[in-house]
Parts: structure tokens; sequence; C-alpha cells
């Protein structure tokens, strides 16, 4: 930018007694000499001096008259001699501190806040120091007492001046005691000392400047108020403000004698809060602050996913960072904590820089590169994030820092007493503790009984005493040979059950979205196998091996895994061992199938993956949507990615190999660009199934599930987020008959498979012999063996099923009979029949969300279609021009269906607004 040059303003010259005519004055002469002043000229100068107030001491003018003849002799200028001064001597304090610019023999030490350099626009301090100027000579050291940085300086700083020294950026913080210096304070683990009030330093010492500077955003600091006027922070009457409810002396006894005023949620937040996330934060803070009817100060966020459980926790955090309903008290909480997933890390920390931004909060990730000294001792970071592996780690470090409240992420993960985790934050003393889970119950009565346990301790009493009246009951009332006094008994402790911990567990379903999202689809397609999956299937269930591992509950795991890859793929089996641990197991079983003389097919031979590659063709060629593809095994992926390469669709790819500072440009790539650069996304439901928004997506795939239903909940849950715009289709695919149908007949049950066969080994009851084995049952004549549990007469057509009276034959209900191995051909149909019916009401309690569902049969749509056209005309002209699955409403499905119906045997359809 162009400027003009500075020019000095010119200095006003001292009058002179001249005479008043100029043409008797000689002018001075050009060069004036310099002489020693005379005793005489000395004394002149002094009484000039006195009169001209100190003014030009160091310079006399004489005026001397000249002898007869000459008119005036110009003045002449002497030097005066410079007067030697000495300097303080070094170890004055008065003098160092008194004289801010004298840098020369003087001591000043700083508090100061440092980082490297950095390009970017917003910058972030790298940590605390201390800033020592000795005798111009300024030295700077971290916390930790290491010299970082050294230099010479001009001129002493003062509080809020930012300098360079030694490659780093230094903004002077505060003055800093000399007598703290040399006794080591700043370097102390402890730095309680440095607030004693038995110090000699005044408070107004500590500061060179006493103005104050306003923040440029609003939020960041308290409005000014009257001092002696209780006001809230923010105004409590303002339009949407989001007002907490008033502690009382009972039940808060430190507020006693103390002014209440009301706790506001920062209108910057408070404003983008839908109404369930208002409620949420209410509820979180009544929990934490101990106004609820509960002995302690713990809760858990169980919303499913997608209703911003992120969002309230920011909320809760900036507000107990901030306020508090004593006037005049520091904030409710100094230190916060969120523990999460490693792969959550980024996402929480994204959240927190879009919320409130980097200038109102400093965030404090713990990895491997960062010093936790910086959170633990520092006053820059308010909230750390750390992922549970890393917390083990450190967790002795933190015990030096009072954590006020802790918060952690996908807490089902914390699902046992002995969880290392779960030990680490206990140790930590910290009585404010918050769960966030959009899945709390997954498989067990005893998982629960932990998270709630860590929350609020005692509050269940021990697991013993919880087992044996709350557990045993509950689960004994759900068996099919329960009593009817064990159902009552059951049902009652049931109750009890939900309305104690419904004062401390908020759920809300993903139903309240529907104002606020896109409608959204669920479709569980049932595909027929292949001829070539068929005989693998059965050859693998023939095996000697096999048959052995059926009976066995803690080898079963195996066998299932062996199972699922060859409904997945026949190809799976070369690449045994890739994925698990069972490669030692599948080769055996797989050379039994060899030496019984049975062909080991493994080319790519698929069922599912027939019909997902007609529906990328269909979907690519008549839209503009993109897909994502999920699958619980990399080596599925690879399958997967081979299709898409063979027919030139380009994708992109995350899973466990992926780098965590990579994901996140992924994700964001995907979402930005068109289907032409990126029309599908490969994802691992264990590297990415929870923290990612593919809203570019409009139609999600879930080749295979997997044991745990939350991990395939969160995975589904990816495209139908906050900035979605279009239709959601999420499409659930399963081989008809085969393992998939009896992995998801137990995730309709909210009971997670393998769990389930685990708890067996420790005398659990929810899984029975009878139900493990007819897990590897294998039914080649149904179109689809869950439709056939449900037992419905909905007629296939895809209208709603009736549901029907409840109770009816309860009290001679007896248990489930299996047919195990005998085959179809030989059983009694009058008594399979009469079983048949006994079972209906039980197995459609227990799949009654299947109700939700339209039932679709293609080949029976297709057959009552064209027995139409063949026995009645008149019909069939009404029909003209009807395509026969035009019942099914996804375009792109129905199209499917159409060039090849026998390829879907089985339709679930339910549309949610």
């Amino acid at each position: 930018m162009y400027r003009k040059k500075f020019v000095p303003p010119l200095l006003k010259k001292p009058p002179t007694n001249q005479p008043t005519d100029t043409h008797d004055v000689e002018p001075p002469q050009k060069k004036i000499k310099l002489e020693p002043q005379t005793s005489s000229q000395k004394s002149a100068n002094s009484d000039s001096s006195s009169q001209s107030n100190g003014v030009r001491k160091s310079l006399s003018i004489p005026r001397t008259h000249a002898g007869p003849g000459s008119k005036f002799n110009p003045p002449r200028l002497i030097r005066r001699p410079l007067a030697p001064v000495n300097d303080p001597p070094g170890g004055n304090e008065k003098s160092e501190e008194g004289s801010q610019n004298n840098v020369g023999g003087s001591r000043h030490y700083f508090n100061v806040l440092w980082r490297k350099f950095q390009a970017r626009k917003h910058k972030t301090w790298d940590g605390d120091g201390v800033l020592a100027i000795v005798n111009g000579t300024a030295t700077l050291q971290d916390v930790n007492g290491r010299d970082i940085g050294s230099g010479r300086v001009s001129k002493i700083p003062s509080e809020g001046d930012l300098i360079s020294l030694g490659g780093k950026e230094v903004e002077i913080d505060s003055l800093l005691a000399k007598s703290d210096f040399l006794a080591g304070k700043p370097f102390l683990k402890s730095k309680g000392n440095l607030l004693d009030t038995s110090a000699t330093v005044r408070p107004a010492e500590f500061y060179a400047k006493g103005s104050f500077k306003s923040p440029l955003l609003a939020g960041t600091t308290a409005p000014k108020t009257h001092p002696q006027k209780a006001t809230a922070r923010f105004d409590p009457t303002a339009e949407g403000a989001l007002v907490m409810r008033r502690p009382t002396v009972t039940v808060e006894s430190s507020l006693r004698n103390k002014t209440i005023v009301d706790v506001v949620v920062d209108p910057v937040l408070s404003r983008h809060l839908r109404p369930h996330q208002r409620e949420g934060v209410a509820f979180l803070y009544e929990a934490i602050m101990g106004m609820r009817p509960y002995e302690g100060r713990g809760a858990i966020l169980a919303d499913e996913m997608g209703l911003g459980k992120t969002l309230q926790t920011i909320a809760l955090l900036w507000t107990l960072l901030k306020q508090n309903p004593a006037h005049g008290q520091p904030p409710i909480v100094k230190k916060a904590m969120i523990v999460c997933p490693v792969t959550l890390i980024n996402n929480w920390k994204r959240e927190f820089k879009k919320w409130l931004g980097n200038e109102r909060i400093h965030v404090f990730v713990a990895d491997a590169k960062s010093n936790v000294r910086d959170f633990t001792h520092g006053p820059i970071y308010n909230v750390m994030i750390v992922g549970y592996e890393r917390l083990r780690n450190i967790q002795d470090k933190l015990k030096q820092c009072q954590v006020d409240i802790i918060i952690a992420d996908e807490g089902h993960r914390l699902k046992s007493a002995e969880n290392k985790s779960a030990q680490a934050i206990r140790a930590l003393a910290t009585p404010r503790r918050i769960i966030l889970s959009g899945t709390p119950l997954q498989n067990d009565l005893r998982e629960f009984f932990v998270m709630v346990d860590f929350v609020n301790p005692g509050i269940l009493e021990n697991y013993s005493t919880f087992k044996k009246q709350f557990e045993n009951p509950i689960v004994r009332s759900q068996q099919p040979e329960a009593s009817k006094a064990d159902k009552e008994l059951g049902n009652a402790r049931k109750a009890e059950l939900t309305r104690l911990t419904n004062l401390f567990v908020l759920r809300r379903t993903a139903q309240i979205l529907s104002k606020y999202l896109p409608p959204k689809t669920d479709v569980v397609v049932f595909c027929r196998p292949t001829k070539s999956q068929l005989e693998l299937y059965k050859a693998i269930l023939n095996t000697n091996l096999a048959k052995r591992q059926m009976g066995s509950m803690e080898t079963a795991l195996q066998l299932i895994t062996l199972l699922k890859k060859v409904c997945n793929s026949t190809a799976l089996l070369k690449s045994l061992g890739k994925d698990d641990d069972d490669s030692t197991f599948s080769s055996s079983v797989l050379e039994e199938v060899r030496v019984a003389g049975s062909a080991l097919i493994a080319n790519n031979s698929s069922g599912k993956l027939k019909v997902l590659e007609k529906l990328l063709i269909t979907l690519k060629e008549t839209t503009r949507e993109k897909v994502v593809l999920v699958s619980n095994y990399t080596s599925t992926l690879d399958i997967l990615e081979k299709m898409l390469n063979s027919k030139g669709f380009h994708h992109l790819r995350l899973d466990g190999k992926t780098p965590t500072n990579k994901r996140q440009d992924l994700v964001d790539k995907f979402n930005r660009v068109n289907s032409d650069i990126a029309f599908a996304f490969l994802l691992s439901s264990k590297s990415g199934g929870a923290g990612i928004n593919l809203i570019g997506a409009s139609r999600l795939i879930l080749f295979d599930s997997d044991w745990n239903p939350a991990n395939d909940l969160q995975a589904m849950a990816r495209v139908h987020r906050d900035g979605q715009k279009s239709h959601v289709y999420i499409y659930r695919m399963m081989t008809t008959g085969c393992i998939d149908e009896k992995i998801y007949q137990r995730q309709i049950t909210k009971q997670g498979l393998a769990d389930s066969v685990m708890d067996q080994k420790a005398g659990g009851s929810n899984f029975t012999s009878a139900e493990l084995r007819d897990l590897f049952t294998l039914d080649t004549e149904t179109v689809c063996n869950t439709h056939d549990l449900l037992g419905c007469s909905c007629g296939e057509m895809g209208d709603l099923p009736e549901e029907g009276a409840e109770g009816e034959e309860e009290e001679e209900e007896e248990p489930i009979k299996m047919t195990g191995w005998t085959k179809a051909s030989v059983v009694d149909m009058d008594q399979q029949e009469g079983a048949f019916r006994k079972a209906t009401l039980k197995s459609r309690q227990r799949m009654k969300a299947l109700l939700e569902f339209s039932h679709i049969n293609p080949g029976k749509i297709v057959r009552q279609v064209t027995e139409l056209h063949d026995g009645d005309s008149d019909s069939a002209e009404q029909q003209e021009g009807e395509e026969p699955t035009a019942i099914i409403e996804d375009e792109i499905l129905r199209r499917v269906v159409d060039e090849n119906p026998k390829s879907v045997s089985f339709i679930f359809s339910k549309n949610s607004m």
C-alpha cells in the first residue's frame, strides 16, 4: 500500500531578546566554534537556567559588548561537559521495577504464553512459560523449567506485548514476583502457593497496564454490571433464553448465605438448540447439580444416533465452565475431560470449533505427542479430549489435577467392572460423570448395571444384590417356560428398575427428527443363495468338525464366522485368517470338505453380490445419487471394491488401515464432489461406524450384519443426519434361510448374538442349547424364515400386518420345539403345525418390531398377476400398463426385481417421515 513519507512536526523555537531592527544585527557565522566555559560564564549559565525552568541546561549563549567601532559580536555556543552518572545497584528491586525501560543492570520476570511461529489465520498457544530478563538478555522457559529460547531485548515489555524470542512468539501475561521466581513456584507441580495471600507482592504489581481491553467476540466475558447488584451472566428474560433450574439451599448446602442468580445458557449456543436438545441440556444440568431425587451426580444421555448428543454436551460444559448459581463464586467446573474412541477425537475437536470457535475455549487433545502437563497445570486449557486407550497410560498424571466432570462417549464400552478404562476414570474420584450412548442396553442387564454404577456408584447396591433382586427375576420371566408367578415378579421388578433409572437416564428416539430431516425408507432385502453357495453351505454343516462345534457354546462363533463368509461370497474362503483368528478351524473344515469329495467352489458366487451389482448399475444409470457400502470385513470390502473397479465406478474407501488424520478429508471430499468423481464410499463399520456424517449419499447398503446390533445401527445412521436434503434409503441384505437371517432375528429381539453365547459360560440362561442349534439349520424351501416365525396373515402383498390380540393362549404356552437336523420330508406335518401355532404368539411378541414393516413377496405378486391375466380378462385390462411389482415404492429396487424376480425372495419395507 502506498504511504506518504513521514515528516516530523516543526519545533517552536524559544523566544530571544533580539533587537527589532534586523538591519543592525550581523548574521551568525556559518561555523560555530566551541570553546570551554570560564567561571564567569558558568555563573551566567546558572542564572539563565534558573530563569528558563531548566530548559537547555547543557548550552549557554553569552552576550558580550563590542569595543568602540564595532556593532555586535556574534554569540558563541559552548558545550557543557557531561557529568558521569552511576547506575543503581542490581540488588535494588525498587529501582528495577520502577524503571520499565531501563534494560541494563535490571532483572524482570513475567508469566507468558508461547508458541512456535504459525502462518494460519487462527493461531493457538503451545503452552505456558516464564520469561526472565537479566541485564537485557531474555530467557524463555516452559513450565518444566527447560530453556526453550533466548535473545536480547531493547526494552522491558509490558502486559499484552508480543515479542519474538528464539524462534517463538511470546505474549506477556502478567508480572512475576522475583521472590516467586527464585523460589521456583512457577515450576512446581502444585501451583497453589501462587495464590498465597501472604505474598509480599501486591495484586497491582502483577499488571503493568490497568486498562481493560474488550474482547471482539460476544460471550467470552461477562457484561459489565453494577458490582453490588447480583445479576445473571445473560438476560434470563430475553426471547428464547434457556434458563436452568435454580437450586435450593436444602439441595446444595454450600449455597447457604449466598445470593442465587439464574444460570442461562449462552445465546451463542441456545439459539441453535432444538426443543429436545434444550430439554436434554436442562436434564443433564439438574442431574450433575444434584437437583434430582436420587443419590449421585451422574447421568446417562441415551438418545439415538443423530439427535445431537455432542451439541447438548458442549452446551452443558460451556455453561458449567463460565457460570455458577451462587453470585460471586467461581464457575462450577474448571477442568473437564471427554473420553471417547480414538476415531471420534477429531470429531469432538471439530464440533467445539464449530460451535464455540478457537477464541472462546481452548481444547486439549491428549495424543501421543502432547504433554499432559499443559492441561493439568496450565491455565489455557479447560477441556481435554482423550481416547480410552490413552487414558489408561496417563491416569497417574491426571491425579495431579482436579477434574471436575468426566463425559464418556460411546459409554457402552465400559460394559464390565474389570474394564481398565473404567477403573482409570474411577481412580480420578470425580463425582460428576456422564455417559453418552445410543445403545445403553445392548445385550444383558449386567452391562447396564455396570454403566449405572459407573455414573452413580451404589445406587443399585452391588452386583450380587442387583442380580438376585432384578436381573434373575426379569430374565426368568422372559423364558418360554416361565410360570405366571415368574412373569408377575419379573414385570414388577422391571417396572421398579425402569422407574428408578428414569431419574438419571434420558432416552429419545430418532422419531423426534421427523420434522427436521427428509423421509427415510428402511428396506430389508432377502436374496436367494446361488446353487454353489448352497452346496458349500451344506457340505460345511455335514462335516464332523462342524457338528462338534455346534454342541460347544465356546467355539460356536468360529463356525458362525465361517458360514457368514459363505453368505457374503464363496471367494472369501481364499483369504482365510485375514479378518479373524479362526483360520485353523476354517482350514480344517474346508479340508474335510475336500476329502468328502465335495467340490469347493470359490468363484465369487453370491446371491447378495448379484443383487447388489444390479442395484448399483441401476442407480448409476438412472440417477445422480451416491451410495455408501458398509461391511464388517475388510476382505468383503476388497471384493466390493473389485466389483466397482470392473464397472468403472469411482469410489473412496475408509477402513482400519486408513490413517486417522486422513479420514475426515475423505469424508469431506465425498460429501462435496458429485457422483462422477466419487459414486460410492466403502466403509468398515468397525472403523467408521460412529462420528462420521456421509450426508453426500442418499442411499446406504449394509452388506452383512454384526454380532452387536449397536454397530449396525450406528453404521446405518451415517447418511440420515443433519444436513441431508434427499430422501434416504437404507438397505439391509440377507441370504435367505442361512445364518444371516438367524443373526437378524436375534438383533430384532434386542439381544446380541456373540455376547449371548458368552453369557452361557457365565451361567446365563438367555440363549438355550436348542436356540443355538437352530442357528445352524439351513432352510432351502422358505422364501423368508423370519416372516415364517411371525406367522402373520398379511397376504405378503405390501399391506401392513394386523397385530393379533396379546395374551392369547398365554397360560397354555409350551416351550418351542426345534426340529434340529431332522429333514422336513420326515416331519409329521400335523405335529409341526401345532408347534408352529404355539410358537407364533411368542415369536410375534419377540419380533413385533417387524409388524411396522410392509411384507412383500415378489414371487407371489408375479404369480398372482399372471393368474389374474390368464383367468379374468376384465381384471387384466384394468391391470394393463401396471408393473407386477408396482407395490414396491423404491423405483430402483423395483427395477432390479422386475429384471430377475427370483433373485429377491422377500422384502420388508418401512417408511419413516
